[in-house]
């Protein structure tokens, strides 16, 4: 199994005697990508570019420069370098990346790793092979046309010679990197590792408990904190008493942090920190402060009062988003119009792993050891919090626990860089779940409303949906009040139905609590809405639901939305044949339409989500007291070439769980400001005996890869509804549905 190491881009050119690549990265937004130019060592390792390295040996280190959570990011990108390398994957050491521009966008969200960086790692890979096969001709003096690179060699088979990399390492350091345009890359037919299933590089350690997690990191004359935060967001701290906390034994500071002030940000948010010598005592500490908190205006929020505000805008006329035709003439013309409202309450991550830092600051250095999606935000909120540049701050980036979204958000990473820049040592700041679950960003809750008419020929021939939230930009810009494009455009502006009348909007509404992304974002409520009103209109229409979706979506064609705000995405048209063709998959590995057990029901969803084309059908089993369970789900995802089928698969499991956890019980609400919930107990997560039977059904093709982790969780819950329906004939518009339903 390969080792993972933890790698500075700073430190491995401060080393000395190394062949490095100078980079250039135009912003490091995600448009942008490495530049590839030549430098000269004097001796030493050979690095042709700055995601690879080789020693003398000829072992080849690939640095994996986004954040591993579980998602495979770390093997999977590594994996693609070595294949275009022609690396034996037995001689490769994967390194993680640390916080450093160079190596472009690390924000590891968004479903963006593999499908933003493929092309750079292959180039990354070609170049050294094209290279070492360089290398290896001017050795034999013929023609590099005659030389290929397998597996960790180089051959001429005219001669049957051949030379191991590391024979070539030196020679191939004198010359010249080629530039991008001059590139050969392997056809998809010659992969070795592309396509195939591989176990993930951190495997063994995570088995023998050697991964390192952010709980994980240590230095010496550490200090643990804990951080009483004011129940209600953007609270502030009105007076304190902290003689009980320091009379403990093991506690040894007590430390105000500022407050944070709207908008969220990444700030920290503030309160009353307990420095000791061990999270128990630090924690026993905090149990034992004073604090009288000044609440603010937040104190006045309650979940069931938003929920209605949020209900009655929908009722309303909104921000048109997207309007074709007109909805108004297709209803007053319809013979059937039908309509529902749909509401999902706040969410939260809840990772199983709760956020943690450990960061030291010292006159002329802060270094940080955290599990971050985000690391280069820490650079910057480093550089502002402790007055120090940038180059002085390093950010050690461990394995994740879990992030879903939260951990792109490093409050928690400012907090430990505050309090150890207050007590001149070094700190590690440690969340309980509740903590993390009362002090997340929350994802938004979400009223919508829709409403359909059918003609007299039973065709759908108007299409209107309202929607209200408040928008994640709240966390970034003051006074952010509508749902940004981007937000409305996951799921309900760019709703794929052949539907001549369409009227979509949105209402304006306010923020009371920190907004983040959180899997899959906006898609999980939209496609709720979406996926379970069209199956209302297939009973509406005395249609099967299956039968009903593919007539709704139409003819095989490409979709545009551009002209509503819609800014597609280079060589990923939103192509309905491969949504059907994902929706025909999945019903037909379900059996869909056969005969099911009494209290049985099928349910389908079908949902494009971050270029990918998913279809879920849920099986339920439902008691005649209304209990219910999940004994199989059957998904076929579409998401092109599948650089690691295994992990795909993996994703696709993980993504039912969460989807299922998010349906059953997933809830957050507030009362007077205060988060009522705080653990497992009270925000359940799906335990092993509720989990189902899961079949993924991967649809193999050579389209560009597209995003794995997130867009299997939006069809779930909406899969699931259909099929309690199917069962049951009860309607579920509001999550979670509960344990028992009524029947």
């Amino acid at each position: 199994m390969n080792p993972v190491k933890q790698l500075s881009r700073r430190d491995f050119v401060k080393t000395g005697g190394l062949f490095v690549l100078g980079v250039s990265m135009a912003g490091c937004g995600r448009q942008d990508k490495p530049a590839i130019t030549a430098a000269r060592p004097a001796d030493g390792p050979w690095s042709p570019d700055v995601f690879i390295s080789f020693d003398a040996d000829g072992t080849v280190h690939i640095i994996s420069h986004r954040s591993e959570m579980g998602q495979g990011t770390r093997t999977g990108l590594a994996a693609i370098v070595a294949d275009e390398l022609e690396a034996d994957w037995g001689r490769v050491i994967v390194e993680q990346a640390m916080a450093d521009a160079v190596y472009g966008d690390q924000n590891t969200d968004g479903s963006w790793s593999v499908r933003g960086f493929m092309q750079r790692m292959r180039e990354a890979g070609a170049s050294a092979r094209q290279m070492l096969e360089q290398a290896a001709a001017d050795e034999w003096q013929v023609d590099v046309a005659e030389c290929r690179a397998e597996n960790h060699r180089v051959l001429h088979d005219a001669s049957t010679r051949s030379l191991d990399y590391k024979d070539l390492v030196a020679a191939a350091a004198a010359l010249p990197v080629p530039a991008p345009d001059t590139l050969s890359f392997k056809p998809s037919e010659k992969f070795r590792y592309i396509g195939k299933d591989m176990p993930i590089v951190d495997l063994d350690d995570m088995i023998h408990g050697r991964a390192g997690y952010g709980i994980d990191a240590s230095v010496a004359g550490m200090k643990y904190a804990v951080i009483a935060r004011c129940p209600v967001t953007f609270g502030r701290v009105k007076s304190f008493d902290a003689a009980e906390a320091l009379a403990l034994d093991g506690v040894r500071q007590v430390v105000e942090l500022p407050a944070a002030t709207p908008p969220a940000l990444f700030q920290a948010l503030g309160g009353i920190a307990v420095i000791a010598d061990n999270t128990w005592a630090a924690m026993e500490g905090r149990k034992r402060l004073k604090i009288e908190w000044d609440e603010g205006d937040n104190a006045r929020y309650n979940s069931d009062d938003y929920k209605a505000q949020l209900q009655a805008a929908t009722r309303q006329d909104g921000q048109v988003v997207r309007e074709e035709g007109d909805v108004t003439e297709a209803f007053a013309n319809a013979d059937v119009t039908l309509d529902a409202e749909f509401y999902t309450p706040h969410l939260a991550h809840a990772p199983m792993e709760p956020p943690v830092a450990l960061a030291s600051v010292t006159t002329d250095r802060c270094e940080v050891w955290a599990p971050t999606q985000n690391p280069q935000s820490i650079i910057k909120e480093g550089a502002a919090i402790t007055g120090l540049a940038p180059e002085q701050i390093k950010v050690h980036v461990t394995l994740l626990g879990g992030g879903f979204g939260r951990k792109s958000k490093c409050d928690f990473v400012n907090e430990a860089i505050i309090l150890s820049k207050s007590i001149g040592a070094p700190v590690k700041v440690v969340w309980s779940r509740e903590d993390d679950i009362r002090h997340d960003y929350f994802h938004a809750p979400s009223a919508q409303y829709l409403k359909a008419s059918i003609n007299s020929e039973n065709a759908v021939s108007g299409w209107l949906h309202r929607v209200a939230y408040p928008t994640i930009m709240s966390t970034f810009e003051a006074g952010a009040k509508h749902p940004a494009g981007w937000e409305i455009g996951m799921g309900a502006i760019n709703m794929p139905y052949d539907i001549a009348n369409v009227n979509i909007a949105s209402a304006e509404t306010e923020a009371k609590i920190r907004i983040g992304w959180l899997r899959s974002v906006c898609n999980i409520f939209q496609a709720f809405a979406v996926c379970s009103f069209t199956d209302e209109i297939a009973y509406a229409r005395n249609k099967d639901p299956l039968e009903n979706f593919l007539d709704m979506l139409g003819p095989d064609r490409h979709l545009d939305f551009s002209s509503f705000g819609q800014k597609g995405v280079d060589n990923y048209p939103f192509d309905t044949a491969r949504l059907r063709h994902v929706a025909e998959l999945a019903a037909e590995k379900a059996g869909w339409g056969r005969v099911l057990p009494g209290g049985h029901g099928h349910g389908i969803a079908v949902h494009r989500s971050f270029l990918s084309y998913v279809a879920a059908v849920v099986e339920v089993a439902v008691d005649a007291d209304g209990r219910w369970n999940v004994p199989r789900v059957d998904i076929a995802f579409d998401c092109g070439l599948a650089v690691n089928p295994d992990r795909v698969r993996a994703q696709l499991e993980g993504s039912v769980i969460f989807g299922l956890s998010l349906a059953r019980e997933g809830k957050i609400t507030a009362t007077n400001g205060r988060v009522d919930q705080g653990n497992f107990d009270d925000y359940p997560v799906l335990r092993m005996d509720m989990t189902p039977e899961t079949s993924v059904h991967i649809v193999h093709n050579d389209a560009l890869p597209a995003g794995v982790g997130e867009p299997g969780v939006p069809p779930i819950a909406p899969a699931l509804a259909n099929a309690i329906f199917a069962a049951t004939g009860t309607r579920l518009r509001e999550m979670p549905f509960g344990l028992q339903i009524a029947v």
